[in-house]
């Protein structure tokens, strides 16, 4: 490894830590830092008084897919996934081992993030249909989550997740603030997991671990998750007009940023599977921006250059907020203080980029046929 590129893995190690013991593990998984998957709570008498009865005849299909459960064998590990886990773990850099840690913990509390807040939901309201939803996708991501935990238990990194219940701390949105950040992070989801997988399909000697062999499955279940807060928007049309666009643009741009951010810190995770990660980013954020015109009025624009140049700024940026964080003293403080000030700053300026202008179909269900 070069200087260069030791000192870029440096970087890259302030920000995503190491993970040597299940101490660790547990402790990342609670941590809340901007670029770590957050809890939810949410106003539950809001949640109650949804009427969905606009959209009601692609909820009932929709209903009819979730009670057929489609994946419910799905989630089982073969004997080939426990002889390749022996056979390709060892092979792994140390660097490597770590990236792929962080990328295990942050999807493994995104899931379970998911868990806890549809079942918090489905415990305190009484509306049949929304508690009906909330019963199954909340039992979807117990099995995402659980999955993901399985591999970590191959490193002897198992996440508890009682105690992780118990012990993050929650953030309470508004429920047009969940319904917007929840489609995005389960479409963004769906785009991710089906990126991964048709590169290794194409690419089998790349997949550096089992797990992968089970993406393609698991982000449909993904799909019909943001599909559900679909209809949900689209049967409260308020929340699709006046000044909850400019909501929708700040979440699209947060969720995209923060991805972007997080994922450039872990290179070598993309390259092991033949991506450069911004290749890989903007290939998720053409998709995403594709489902996401069957509810949202508007469209960040990807290809703008100075979009472009702002995610990379976001970059720099958390990169140097985390050096002053390891610095520490006065200066360092001054120092995160400078970046948190220029980062808000180039969000400001992600923002105010010229946004595309789309018409809502009337169908509002789409396939996943990426």
């Amino acid at each position: 490894m070069t200087t260069s590129a030791s000192l870029e893995f440096d970087h890259v190690e302030l920000l995503i830590g190491s993970v040597e013991s299940a101490a660790d593990a547990n402790a990342k998984a609670v941590r809340n830092t901007v670029l770590s998957p957050r809890f939810y709570t949410t106003d539950f008498a809001a949640m109650d008084r949804l009427n969905i009865e606009s959209v009601r005849t692609e909820w009932d299909v929709m209903m009819k897919e979730y009670e057929g459960d489609n994946n419910h064998d799905h989630f089982q590990r073969d004997a080939l996934f426990a002889e390749e886990v022996k056979t390709l773990m060892p092979q792994l850099s140390p660097e490597m081992r770590q990236e792929f840690l962080d990328f295990l913990i942050s999807s493994l509390t995104s899931e379970f993030s998911g868990c806890i807040l549809y079942n918090e939901i489905r415990k305190n309201i009484d509306n049949p249909d929304i508690k009906q939803l909330m019963t199954y996708m909340a039992r979807d991501e117990s099995r995402h989550a659980g999955f993901i935990n399985q591999s970590l238990k191959d490193f002897d990194l198992g996440i508890d997740l009682g105690q992780l219940k118990r012990t993050k701390a929650y953030t309470f949105f508004k429920p047009k603030f969940i319904f917007y950040a929840t489609y995005l992070s389960e479409k963004i989801g769906y785009a991710r997991y089906i990126t991964i997988f048709r590169q290794l399909e194409r690419h089998p000697d790349k997949r550096f671990h089992p797990i992968f062999r089970w993406f393609e499955r698991w982000c449909n279940d993904e799909f019909r998750h943001g599909e559900s807060f679909a209809l949900i928007m689209r049967s409260q049309p308020e929340l699709l007009r006046g000044v909850n666009l400019l909501w929708i643009r700040f979440f699209i741009l947060a969720v995209y940023a923060t991805m972007y951010v997080r994922d450039h810190t872990r290179p070598l995770l993309h390259e092991a599977m033949g991506f450069k990660s911004t290749e890989y980013d903007y290939e998720v954020f053409r998709i995403t921006s594709e489902i996401a015109r069957q509810v949202f009025p508007v469209e960040v624009d990807i290809d703008h250059p100075n979009f472009r140049a702002c995610m990379e700024r976001l970059v720099e940026l958390s990169i140097a907020n985390a050096q002053a964080k390891e610095r520490g003293g006065l200066l360092g403080t001054l120092l995160r203080a400078t970046t948190a000030v220029q980062a808000v700053w180039t969000f400001g300026r992600l923002y105010f980029l010229p946004v595309k202008r789309n018409d809502l179909p009337a169908q509002v269900r789409v396939q996943p046929a990426w």
